[in-house]
Order: C-alpha cells, then sequence, then structure tokens
C-alpha cells in the first residue's frame, strides 16, 4: 500500500504486537517462519517466471489496464514475496505496493526493487482505509489461508477497495490440502490448500464483490507433475 517516503521499518513492531496479543494464528505463523527460511532461495527461483507464462501475463496486463483506466486508487499487492508481482505491474503503469508477513521477504524485495514500497503486514488487517485502494492483488497468497478463514480476508480485501476497484486472485484449482516438509531447499512446515474455483468465487461475492472472470489453466510443462491446475479470478466492489 502507498507508504510514506522513507517511512521507518515497523516489521518487528508488528510481529511483537502480534505476539504479545495472541493475534497470530498457527497459519500465519507457520506461513511467516516458512517464508523467512526460504525468501533468498524463492526469489532466485520465481525471479524469471513470468517469462514463460503469458496466460499469467494477459492476466496481470488486464488487472493493470482496469485499475489505471479507472483511476480509483493504488494497488496493493498482498502478500507480495520478494516483489516480483508488484514490480510487474509497476512496468506496467500500475500504481503499486506491497506488503508480506515475512519480514525477510521484504527484505529481499526492497533489495530486488528499491523503486517501490514493501512494507511487513497482514492481509487480514491492512493498513488502508476504508475505500482508499482501487486494486488488490493477492497471488498465490491465499493457498496457505483454510478455506473456512478466507471470507475474513475477503472481507478485509472489500472493506478497503474503493467503489469501482478490483481484486485479483491466484490460487491452485481443486480440493485438497498438501502439507510439504521440504520446499525451496529448506526443511519447512507448511499446508498449501487446493479450492475450488466455484468455492472461491462464492466465498468473494458473499464479501460483497462482484466476480467478473475466471479462468482455469492447465499446469505447464515445469509444472508438471508437482503442480496441478492453476486458478485466476477478477471481481470489482461495485
Amino acid at each position: 500500500m502507498p507508504l510514506p517516503d522513507a517511512a521507518p521499518d515497523r516489521s518487528a513492531d508488528v510481529i511483537a504486537a502480534c505476539r504479545d496479543h495472541g493475534a497470530e494464528s498457527l497459519h500465519v505463523r507457520s506461513a511467516r517462519i516458512a517464508y523467512d527460511a526460504v525468501a533468498v532461495d524463492y526469489d532466485v527461483l520465481v525471479r524469471a517466471e513470468l517469462a514463460a507464462k503469458p496466460l499469467d501475463r494477459a492476466v496481470l496486463g488486464a488487472f493493470a489496464e482496469l485499475v489505471t483506466e479507472a483511476g480509483t486508487g493504488p494497488v496493493v499487492d498482498a502478500g507480495c514475496g520478494p516483489g516480483r508481482i508488484a514490480a510487474y505491474l509497476a512496468g506496467l503503469g500500475v500504481d503499486v505496493s506491497g506488503i508480506d508477513l515475512s519480514p525477510e521477504m521484504i527484505a529481499v524485495a526492497r533489495r530486488a526493487h528499491p523503486e517501490l514500497r514493501f512494507e511487513v503486514g497482514n492481509m487480514t488487517a491492512l493498513d488502508a482505509a476504508d475505500g482508499s485502494l482501487g486494486g488488490i492483488v493477492a497471488w498465490y497468497s491465499t493457498v496457505h489461508t483454510p478455506p473456512e478463514a478466507l471470507p475474513e480476508v475477503f472481507a478485509e480485501f472489500r472493506r478497503v477497495l474503493s467503489h469501482g476497484g478490483r481484486l485479483l486472485l491466484a490460487f491452485k484449482a481443486g480440493d485438497e490440502l498438501r502439507h510439504l516438509d521440504r520446499a525451496y531447499g529448506h526443511e519447512l512446515s507448511l499446508d498449501v490448500y487446493w479450492t475450488p474455483p466455484e468455492r472461491v468465487a462464492a466465498m468473494v461475492a458473499r464479501a460483497g464483490l462482484e466476480v467478473e472472470a475466471t479462468l482455469v489453466r492447465e499446469p505447464d510443462e515445469r509444472e508438471r507433475p508437482r503442480q496441478g491446475r492453476q486458478a485466476f479470478l477478477m471481481a470489482r466492489r461495485p
């Protein structure tokens, strides 16, 4: 989200507050610990990934065009990781910044893209006023959230979106839970939820957003056999 120039790094304060008040749920804590551990190697692995994914780029391009033409406010990359999606959108002219649970991911994003703004944050409690954002992109950042907790996430997205503001989700299409004990060259403990697109669409609609489009693609050659179908959903706050 847009941040003041030279804003102080409040990462430690955010994490301490979550711990002190018991606000950090198990799946949030697990994701933060896992991505802190893999941040550097994850960045190396995915840095150039979009170059081989024309359909993914097309979805991001459509989102960028819509939010730029609407002029309804800045965009937040919620769960930005090392910042590659935010950087891609910025290259398309989008006023975008990023947040992530992982301080190490934020550190990587800041080093890789010093021209953009990145901050530690939680997508269930965005540091943004009601109706202040023109767009939110959550690019595979909801896949570690249990499906029963997704309505809280989508309600928060609706709160901060302006009228006409858009949401873009990328997630794994299916109906299963996979537990990872090792990934990106590191031992870790992380759950990954594969969710039916129609279920996600229903939850987004119940949150008060109008679903405009869904796209499901098959895994490409690099993704087989460990990955399955990939889903994209775009919605608008009326």
